[in-house]
This record gives C-alpha cells, sequence and structure tokens, in this order.
C-alpha cells in the first residue's frame, strides 16, 4: 500500500482528483460573485431608475422656468424700450414749435392771415356715404338691432 501511494498512477489519479476539486471550487464562486454582481447590478439600475423618475419633474420645471425667465426679460427690455420712447415724446412735447406743427397737422389749425384749405378726395366721400348704413337709420331702431344681436346664440 504505500508503493501504491508512491506509483505514478497514484500520483495522477490525486492529481487529476485535487484539479477537478479545484476547478469545481472556481466555478462555484464564479458563479457566487456572478449571481452576486446580478444582485448588485439590479440594486444599481434601480436606483438610477428612482433618481431619474425623482429628478424628471424638477428638471422640467427648472427648463419650463428658465424659459418663461427669457420671456420676462424680453418683455421688460421692451418696456424699457417703450418707457425711453415715451421719455423722448414727452421731451418733443416740451418744445412749443413741435406743438405748433402737431396741432397744424393733425387739428388743421391756422394762424393769423393765413388762409386754410381741405381737399377732399371723391373716392373716399364715396366709401364714406356707402358705409353709412346704421347712420341712416334713426337711433332707437340701432338700439333695438343691437339688444336682439346680443340675445342670439353665437351658434344660429
Amino acid at each position: 500500500m504505500a508503493r501504491d501511494r508512491f506509483s505514478t498512477a497514484t500520483r495522477l489519479r490525486l492529481l487529476g482528483e485535487q484539479t477537478a476539486a479545484r476547478v469545481y471550487r472556481s466555478q462555484t464562486r464564479r458563479q457566487d460573485r456572478r449571481s452576486r454582481l446580478t444582485g448588485r447590478a439590479a440594486f444599481l439600475a434601480l436606483v438610477v431608475c428612482s433618481l431619474v423618475v425623482a429628478l424628471a419633474y424638477p428638471m422640467r420645471q427648472y427648463v419650463s422656468q428658465r424659459g418663461e425667465i427669457a420671456e420676462q426679460q424680453r418683455l421688460a427690455a421692451e418696456a424699457a424700450d417703450r418707457v425711453e420712447k415715451l421719455r423722448d415724446d414727452k421731451a418733443r412735447l416740451q418744445d412749443d414749435a413741435y406743438v405748433r406743427r402737431l396741432a397744424r397737422e393733425h387739428l388743421h389749425y391756422v394762424l393769423p392771415g393765413e388762409t386754410g384749405y381741405t381737399v377732399i378726395d371723391p373716392d373716399a366721400v364715396a366709401e364714406r356715404q356707402g358705409d353709412r348704413g346704421a347712420a341712416d337709420r334713426p337711433w332707437y331702431s340701432n338700439l333695438f338691432d343691437g339688444v336682439d344681436t346680443a340675445d342670439r346664440s353665437p351658434e344660429r
């Protein structure tokens, strides 16, 4: 038996059994590691998905509010431009010559000693007379037509 212990066949058999045991143990460990990594990966994926879901609404709000801020800044710039234009108009209206020129152009004022003329365009007169439909009727007729129109539903 002691001789069997040191024989080549016995050694090869023992070496094969040891190698098979190592391979079996490494496969078992690898499977343990693989299943453990899969659990970790699933947990990591769950955490990432939770963060995405948790941050989606605030990010959407952030983006929409940035758009609203940009719109309000644009409106403020337009208002500032309008205020500047109104200040210029106010400064121009302080000048008496400018006010006189506006009165002559828009109100048809003339200075003493001047003769004012008004040129009438025949086409404009014809258009104005064609639009007089409501002006040709008595006022109470227009009033009752307005009441009737207001009572009608928009579907008719």
